[in-house]
């Protein structure tokens, strides 16, 4: 991967969470829960068609398979622990258990797609 790419990926990658932290709360706190709607389809397709379909993330064939998911998990972890100042320890059951529940979930769907 050429530095152009692994730059574009960093950048198409930080985007999706950045928008997350800064747009979605305000959203819902000026609409309520139709905020939270307008959020989900103006942030998650704006970023997807950025990253997806111009092509800011960068993926290799044959490479690690590596979706949005990640990035907003793993960019809105780190934020909330370098900005909110939570506490990792905490965190750490949360993650172990989103990956325990996300890989039953990968299998029950691929026992029947």
């Amino acid at each position: 991967m050429t530095l152009k790419l692994a730059l574009g990926t960093f950048a198409g990658a930080f985007i999706f969470p950045f928008m997350i932290r800064l747009v979605w709360g305000k959203l819902v706190d000026d609409f309520g829960p139709i905020g939270g709607w307008m959020a989900a389809g103006f942030i998650v397709g704006l970023c997807w068609s950025l990253n997806h379909g111009v092509g800011a993330i960068h993926q290799m064939e044959g490479g690690a398979w590596i979706d949005m998911a990640w990035a907003a998990g793993i960019g809105l972890w780190v934020a909330t622990i370098v900005v909110d100042k939570a506490d990792i320890g905490k965190s750490i059951p949360t993650i172990l258990y989103s990956i325990v529940g996300g890989t039953l979930g990968g299998f029950l769907l691929s026992t029947f797609l």
